[in-house]
This record gives structure tokens, sequence and C-alpha cells, in this order.
């Protein structure tokens, strides 16, 4: 389960610190058994929805309870979170 307020808090400073694998290291430290990904937005699938979409980056959920993990809208079910950076066109 990730809840609102930590997702509010990596939103923030992803925000603030910008997107880059000191972030994912920082993220990760500061919060020990969720999943980081960071990956660009165009390797997520076309179908999937973001839960929240800057203009430089956007935020995914990840539901690993099965053997496979899934993107997922549901803070309920979400392990992980994948920040994706939207490349500039």
């Amino acid at each position: 389960m990730i809840e609102q307020q930590l997702l509010d808090s990596v939103i923030h400073a992803t925000e603030e610190k910008g997107l880059d694998e000191a972030l994912i290291a920082y993220l990760r430290s500061q919060h020990p058994g969720v999943h980081f990904t960071c990956c660009s937005d165009d390797d997520i699938a076309a179908n999937a929805r973001a839960v929240v979409e800057r203009e430089a980056f956007a935020v995914y959920l990840v539901n690993s309870n099965s053997h496979c993990s899934v993107l997922t809208n549901d803070l309920n079910a979400a392990s992980g979170i994948v920040l994706a950076y939207v490349a500039e066109v």
C-alpha cells in the first residue's frame, strides 16, 4: 500500500530535486520497503494512466503482489512507484 502522504512527498521531492538516479537513491534510502523505478515515459505502455502528470515527469504505481508486476492506479494495491521522465519535444 502506498499512502497518499508518501506519494505527495515523492512528487514534491521530484519537483524540487529533479528526476535522476540521485533522486531515486535518495527516495530508496528514505522509504525502505518501497520499490522505486525510473524510466522514460515512452517506455510505459500507451494505455497506462499516470496517477500524476507534470511537464517533466509522470508518476505510475506498481502492484507486485502477484508473481508479475503490473501498473495500477489503486494506492491500496500499490507496492512501488515508477517515476517516468518526459522527454522534451
